[in-house]
């Protein structure tokens, strides 16, 4: 099942695409999809309707966060070991986590705003995993039963104030439109193997990005059951699991984003992003 929110910012409505790719409107049945809507009865019963009875969505309605009240955004770093090379770092013996703030999200669609004096905006395409029951420090067998759903992922990173402002990576991750997830939510059931999932990213068409879930230094299981040892992820909680190669830091020379740069990103059964940039 693949579920989205429709409408304008901050005032999105609850959705569905249907078997053919259709998507639909559910919010008569369904007031939002967030925290509350995420537990498994209410998933169920959602899979249980016939969706093509369900009012068609508009051509060019914009889809936001296929989430709402998202409380908050956990994210692994150097999750890949190539990446981490292309970092000039070595490959991490425990998971590296920071955080970014939810008001970095917008919509798989949604313009990507350059900062006023950003000098090294950066993408990074990654799987997200969107936590559906409360975890406290779960055991590694029992972690993805506690898995909502995946979504498609850009961790936009400004490269100098994440390393060249000191204290920790937060304030290069955490501007306005520094992540963009969506376009749906996609229910472990539907989507399969989180391993198993092949990531890109091009800009202005060039591919840079072409990575597989199969190379985490860390798994899905392992990654929530750790994160939930330090802190307890709660129903709607994004956790992002770290990118491939190719992010612009590691190209050669390195290369960044300016405003008018188009970025193009997706993920095996995850859909696609399309993020133009502009000036913010």
């Amino acid at each position: 099942m693949k579920l989205i929110r429709h409408g304008a910012p901050g005032a999105e409505r609850a959705g569905i695409v249907d078997a053919q790719g259709t998507p639909r409107d559910v919010s008569m049945l369904l007031p939002d999809i967030g925290p509350a809507q995420l537990d498994l009865r209410t998933l169920a019963a959602l899979a249980a309707i016939d969706a093509t009875r369900l009012p068609e969505l508009p051509a060019g309605t914009r889809l936001g966060c296929p989430v709402g009240g998202i409380g908050k955004i956990v994210c692994v770093g150097l999750n890949y070991a190539d990446h981490a090379r292309e970092s000039g770092l070595a490959p991490p013996a425990e998971p590296v986590l920071f955080m970014k703030a939810t008001s970095s999200l917008c919509g798989p669609h949604d313009a990507v705003r350059v900062p006023p004096g950003a000098e090294k905006l950066d993408w990074e395409v990654e799987l997200g995993v969107v936590v559906g029951q409360r975890m406290r420090a779960v055991p590694e067998g029992e972690a993805l039963a506690h898995v909502a759903g995946y979504v498609l992922a850009n961790d936009i990173s400004e490269r100098a104030w994440q390393m060249e402002r000191g204290g920790q990576w937060d304030k290069g991750k955490g501007g306005d439109t520094f992540a963009p997830v969506g376009p749906w939510l996609v229910t472990p059931d539907e989507l399969g193997d989180p391993h198993a999932l092949r990531l890109w990213l091009e800009v202005n068409g060039e591919r840079l990005q072409d990575g597989h879930t199969r190379d985490f230094l860390f798994g899905v299981p392992t990654v929530l059951a750790y994160i939930s040892r330090f802190m307890t992820l709660e129903p709607g909680d994004l956790v992002l699991t770290g990118t491939p190669a190719g992010v612009g830091l590691g190209q050669k020379p390195p290369r960044f984003l300016r405003v008018g740069d188009e970025m193009r990103l997706g993920a095996t059964g995850l859909g696609e992003q399309r993020l133009v940039c502009v000036a913010g």
